[in-house]
């Protein structure tokens, strides 16, 4: 929704969830702290690195020698210009952009009201590769998924893992969600995780937004390992196998 106090609870329930699972790397949406639900509020709440608000996810990833990554947060660039930006939170390291969103959703989607995301964003232009735990890791932004060349860049820097965190539409999501993600894997010949937000999202003063959900794992093959559904706001734990990139 869009109270970033009351989705960064969220994020905390959802981390205590996960404490005893022993994850090495943990990805969550679009949007993390606050998704636009009223089409005529045309600012975002611009979220600082040096907010308070990272502190007990700072010290979760330092206690679990875990990576948190935030599909996107509206913070600021080097520019001084508004970014949809994925961050970063690495054990014993300050939280980072590491990652602008190229691709701005501009589009007229039937059964859907009219987008414009470069009306609050400035588009980003660099296609970056991190290293987690040995794999290398790319990084996209939901409408990303729909612009091959960016995946052909990364397929030729040895990716083994491409990151889609999303916000999808329904329409577009019931269409092209799971066809775009696996031909990405598939072309790339590496995983794909692409954590999504997920169904009816409301605020007090009645307005509302859908969102496609099925947040998804595919292998190298382009096998669905996991599809969370629609149902609703949940974690998930799945184990990647680095030998399933060299057979395929």
């Amino acid at each position: 929704g869009d109270d970033v106090k009351e989705n960064l609870r969220a994020v905390e329930s959802a981390l205590n969830e996960l404490r005893s699972k022993k994850c090495d790397l943990i990805c969550l949406p679009e949007n993390t702290f606050y998704l636009r639900l009223d089409k005529n509020q045309n600012i975002y709440p611009v979220i600082s690195l040096q907010d308070d608000l990272w502190r007990p996810l700072r010290a979760f990833a330092d206690r679990e020698d875990c990576a948190l990554l935030f599909g996107s947060v509206p913070v600021k660039n080097k520019k001084k210009k508004v970014a949809n930006a994925t961050v970063l939170v690495a054990p014993k390291q300050k939280p980072k952009v590491v990652y602008e969103k190229i691709h701005l959703f501009d589009v007229d989607v039937e059964g859907a009201p009219p987008v414009r995301e470069s009306d609050h964003f400035a588009h980003g232009e660099k296609p970056p590769v991190l290293k987690i735990k040995n794999w290398n890791v790319a990084l996209s932004i939901c409408y990303d998924v729909r612009f091959a060349r960016l995946y052909s860049r990364y397929s030729k820097k040895n990716t083994h893992l491409i990151l889609v965190p999303s916000a999808f539409l329904v329409p577009t999501g019931r269409a092209h969600w799971h066809v775009l993600l696996r031909a990405r894997a598939i072309e790339s010949q590496a995983y794909v995780v692409a954590a999504a937000q997920c169904g009816g999202h409301k605020n007090a003063q009645g307005h509302s937004r859908d969102t496609f959900g099925h947040s998804l794992v595919v292998d190298p093959w382009g096998q669905v390992l996991l599809d969370m559904g629609d149902k609703g706001a949940a974690v998930a734990v799945v184990e990647l196998d680095p030998v399933k990139l060299q057979t395929v």
